[in-house]
């Protein structure tokens, strides 16, 4: 059995750490609002971005081809792997990870193996994960989450357009987590480019608009793809933004909560050390009583 000593100084442990978890808790809590805010007000535009590209591609006879719908043979492949920049968000980050590996292992191992595959890391822990295993990075835009802005992330978004255009790369994939509420992120492996026309014959029925275009469709088409694009993007960070906020806080409110338990068992053995050291002591005055007075 432990001394005291030993157990009141595991006790003044845990309860420091229970602050510090506490303290974490409710920053990530205060950051997750103004994160959520973001992300919920963005869905809507992006959305309604979305659906008037489609509808506008839609109202013509004629189909509308874009450059960035040029499908080709993916020989050459990016993939955005989004994480945060900081820990302590139980398996936010490894999610990520995870779901990065499996798609090089199921989609792209020959491209891995020939040197044709690139991963531009958002957020820290992606950067220092895909550059100690040696995969190729582009590790121009990892520190953007820093202090997020539309403006840093539309560099991005565009470094990874004019690639696509130049022919750099064939297809272009992000990885990252979504947010659903507070306890919940989903991993999506969404593609970005070349971008992949609806054909959901029911879903262009109840959303056609015939829209007036002026001047021209073609005009429009390229206006509107780009800035839908980077939108996407910024979405996507955005998205992973508020997981990381809602992740962080359901783990730390786990660890004070298993804190809290750690403390009453810790609590539980303090007395019984006392206890026992206690009527120890009783024990050997008794003895030393009996002692004398026998003698």
């Amino acid at each position: 059995m432990p001394n005291l000593k030993e157990v009141k100084s595991r006790i003044k442990s845990v309860k420091s750490t229970q602050q510090i978890t506490k303290a974490m808790k409710m920053v990530a809590a205060s950051k997750l609002r103004k994160a959520q805010d973001s992300i919920l007000q963005m869905r809507p535009y992006a959305k309604k971005l979305h659906g008037i590209l489609t509808n506008v591609t839609h109202s013509s006879d004629e189909a509308v081809s874009s450059v960035y719908s040029e499908k080709r043979t993916p020989n050459k492949i990016l993939l955005v792997a989004i994480t945060s920049d900081k820990g302590l968000c139980g398996a936010f980050n490894t999610n990520i990870f995870k779901s990065t590996i499996n798609l090089i292992n199921e989609s792209y191992q020959d491209q891995y193996q020939s040197g044709n595959l690139w991963i531009l890391p958002i957020g820290k822990k992606s950067y220092e994960y895909f550059k100690k295993r040696k995969y190729q990075l582009i590790d121009d835009y990892w520190n953007i989450l820093h202090e997020l802005s539309f403006n840093k992330v539309k560099e991005a978004a565009e470094y990874v357009m004019n690639g696509f255009l130049s022919i750099e790369f064939d297809k272009v994939q992000i990885i990252y987590n979504e947010f659903k509420n507070v306890a919940t992120q989903v991993q999506r492996v969404e593609a970005f480019l070349p971008i992949e026309r609806n054909e959901d014959s029911h879903h262009d029925e109840m959303n056609h608009v015939d829209y007036i275009i002026e001047p021209s469709i073609e005009y429009i088409i390229e206006e509107l793809i780009p800035q839908t694009l980077r939108i996407q993007f910024y979405k996507a960070i955005l998205e992973s933004n508020a997981s990381e906020h809602g992740a962080r806080m359901t783990a730390m409110d786990k660890a004070t909560e298993n804190a809290g338990e750690l403390l009453k068992d810790l609590t539980l053995m303090y007395n019984r050390t006392r206890q026992a050291a206690i009527t120890k002591e009783i024990l050997e005055i008794v003895g030393g009583a009996e002692a004398l007075a026998s003698s």
